[in-house]
Parts: C-alpha cells; sequence; structure tokens
C-alpha cells in the first residue's frame, strides 16, 4: 500500500483497499507553467458575449469553464498510462448550452433540487415558485442561475488557479424574495484538486440551496456506463421519497437496501433494481457535523486506474444516474447510465421541512459551503 497523501482525506474510508497515488507521483510526468486562458464560446441569444477560461496546473491537467451557468465544460486528467481524456459531460459550444440540457457542468439555484409544488412560507407570507419537475419546482426553476450570465475574475496562487464567478440575483427572481448577491469560486490545485465554495447573502430572509450538477465518468466521457465504477458513500443514512421525489420529512438507513455504498461497490451491481427512479436519484446524509469539510465520497474507475474524492461542508450529497440521458445531441451523445452526479447540497424541500437543516438565510448572514473533488490514481 503506497502511503496516502494527507489532502486526499481518505483517512476514514480505510476499507477501500486501493493504492491511491497523487498525480504529482509520478516523476517523469511533465512540469507545464500554470496559467489560465480565455477564448470567446460564441453568444447568448440576448447578444452576451460567452467566455471559456481554461485552468491549468502545472502538471498540464485541464479545468475549462464558461461564464453563462458558471458552467465546468470538461476536465482532463490522466489514466494509470497517463492518458489524459475528458471526465466531465459538456458541450463544444454555447449552443449545447442555450437548450434546454440537462444541467451539465453548471452551478444550480437559487435552490438546487426540488421544492414541494414549488411553494414556501415566509413570516406568514406563502410565496409561489415556478413549476419545473410535475408539481414541484426544480434547480430554481424556469430561469434558474445555470442560465444567467456570470461575472468572472480570475484568481491565482502559487499552487493554484481559478475564477470567482459573481452574480446579483434581484427580488423576486423566479419567486424568491430577497436581492441575493452570489459568489462561486472554482479553484484548481497542483494536486488536481477542484475547490468549489459557495457564498451569498440577501437583504431580505429567504432560502438558498447551491450545488455544482457536473456529470462525470471516469474512463472518459463517451467510453459507455458507469457500471463497473466503484463508489464509497461516507453515508449511513438517506432521504426516503414520496412518489414525486419530494422526502417524507424523516431519514432513513441505507443498511440492507440498494442504497447502502458504506463499502465500496459497484454503482451497476444493483441500479436495476430501482425502477421507480430508473437508477440512483437519491439524497444520502453524509456523516459528520455540517459545516465541517469532511469526507463524503469515493469513486474508482479500476479500468483507467482513475479515482475521484469529494469532501463537503454540506449536509447532503445526490447520487444520479443520468437515468434519462437519451443519447441525442441534447444529450452530448450520452445515454442512460453513461455518466454519475454527485451532487453536494442541503436537503431537497428543506423550506417546507423543518426537522432538516435550514436553508433559511437571513439579512447579515452569510452562506458559507465548501466542496472538494479530487483526481488521483490507482494502480
Amino acid at each position: 500500500m503506497i502511503k496516502l497523501r494527507r489532502h486526499f482525506l481518505l483517512s476514514q474510508f480505510a476499507s477501500i483497499a486501493l493504492a491511491i497515488l497523487p498525480f504529482s507521483a509520478f516523476a517523469n510526468e511533465p512540469k507545464n507553467a500554470m496559467s489560465i486562458e480565455s477564448r470567446p464560446f460564441g453568444k447568448t441569444p440576448a447578444g452576451d458575449a460567452v467566455t471559456l477560461y481554461t485552468l491549468t496546473n502545472a502538471a498540464g491537467n485541464t479545468v475549462k469553464m464558461i461564464d453563462y451557468g458558471a458552467i465546468i465544460v470538461s476536465i482532463d486528467v490522466p489514466d494509470r498510462s497517463g492518458k489524459k481524456v475528458n471526465v466531465n459531460a459538456g458541450f463544444d459550444s454555447i449552443d449545447g448550452y442555450i437548450q434546454r440540457h440537462p444541467y451539465f457542468g453548471a452551478t444550480v439555484g437559487r435552490f438546487c433540487n426540488r421544492i414541494a409544488k414549488g411553494k414556501f412560507s415566509l413570516d406568514g407570507k406563502e410565496y409561489s415558485l415556478f413549476v419545473n419537475n410535475g408539481p414541484n419546482h426544480l434547480h430554481g426553476g424556469k430561469v434558474g442561475f445555470d442560465q444567467l450570465m456570470w461575472k468572472a475574475e480570475k484568481l491565482q496562487t502559487n499552487t493554484s488557479v481559478g475564477l470567482r464567478f459573481s452574480l446579483v440575483s434581484p427580488d423576486g427572481q423566479e419567486g424568491y424574495p430577497g436581492t441575493l448577491n452570489v459568489t462561486a469560486d472554482y479553484v484548481w490545485d497542483n494536486d488536481n484538486k477542484l475547490t468549489i465554495r459557495f457564498q451569498a447573502t440577501t437583504d431580505r430572509a429567504t432560502h438558498v440551496n447551491l450545488t455544482n450538477h457536473a456529470y462525470y465518468n471516469l474512463g472518459g466521457i463517451g467510453s459507455g456506463n458507469v457500471y463497473g465504477h466503484e463508489l464509497q458513500l461516507n453515508a449511513a443514512e438517506y432521504l426516503p421519497v414520496n412518489d414525486d421525489m419530494i422526502p417524507i420529512g424523516k431519514t432513513a438507513p441505507v443498511k440492507g437496501t440498494a442504497l447502502d455504498f458504506t463499502q465500496s461497490t459497484k454503482i451497476g451491481d444493483r441500479i436495476q433494481t430501482l425502477e421507480a427512479t430508473r437508477g440512483y436519484d437519491h439524497c444520502f446524509v453524509v456523516d459528520g457535523k455540517p459545516g465541517s469539510l469532511r469526507p463524503a465520497a469515493f469513486v474508482a474507475d479500476p479500468k483507467s486506474g482513475r479515482t475521484m474524492t469529494v469532501a463537503t461542508t454540506q449536509p447532503g450529497i445526490q447520487l444520479y444516474t443520468g437515468n434519462f440521458l437519451g443519447g441525442d445531441a441534447s444529450n452530448a451523445n450520452l445515454k442512460q447510465h453513461e455518466a454519475y452526479c454527485l451532487e453536494t447540497q442541503h436537503y431537497p424541500d428543506a423550506p417546507n421541512q423543518p426537522a432538516f437543516p435550514t436553508t433559511l438565510l437571513q439579512p447579515g448572514q452569510k452562506l458559507d459551503e465548501t466542496t472538494t473533488y479530487q483526481f488521483g490514481i490507482i494502480r
């Protein structure tokens, strides 16, 4: 067993009997100058110029993002033989993102996941949101943060390159109260760790729940289904839901269910038993104290050798396995179960569930949540 570097946060995943290597462990890996490059990526229908940013770390591995939707377009990292491919689902032009795509790589808000019947009450007043998922409000509504232009500012240190995206969501946008000021920092470091930090303030009480909705395939996008990916979740409980995918208000143990990933398990081992959802689309309760950065998930693709480690301050993590990817151009030609999402977040329908960790943000408070996705290699 090769000694694990501390930054992998894997000490609590001791049952994973795999040798994990940071990319920097390869002595013959070329060392390049870190950089942040930008180029035009087309225009929105409103005429806004969209910019594609390429973040390159010292190993030459890249993260590409656009300021439309603060979207991750691609992540190129090597396999055990050094071959680099993109492991993040996306499109080659802005056209793919302008149409109603499956939130590929997007920064999602003002409230990710579902709010029952598109309604919640604050201080005795009921607010109605846009309903876009059966009877529910999903991922911010008709025009969520994934469809807005963000202002981008470059960030760079001696060991990382990144972008600070910011926007102002006005009072009443998509039915939400309060003017919300949001920043989303995406930082790519020399240890191949992507750190995402969300911060927000408001001038009126409102509900906020932010996430990134990247779809991953560690074998490379377009390499087939993710059934062989081995997943471990630091989650002993999940949120049972009703037929409309709304939590019933309590947690339940994963033990003895198809949702038990407390030990490393292939994603495909039990996925066919989940007929109602056509695969995984479940929110898990991350073990440990919300607000502290703690291990949430570990994924390994034995075929390519690529791994991904997730840590978060958020209370929950949504596992979604691309159950409705149709294989056409609007889905970047991806078919069902050819990618997975691990979306760190607060619980769905939290505004209507007083027993859940609150998503209420008051004036004078600051939302501050961090998630890291770190890529590595197994021998």
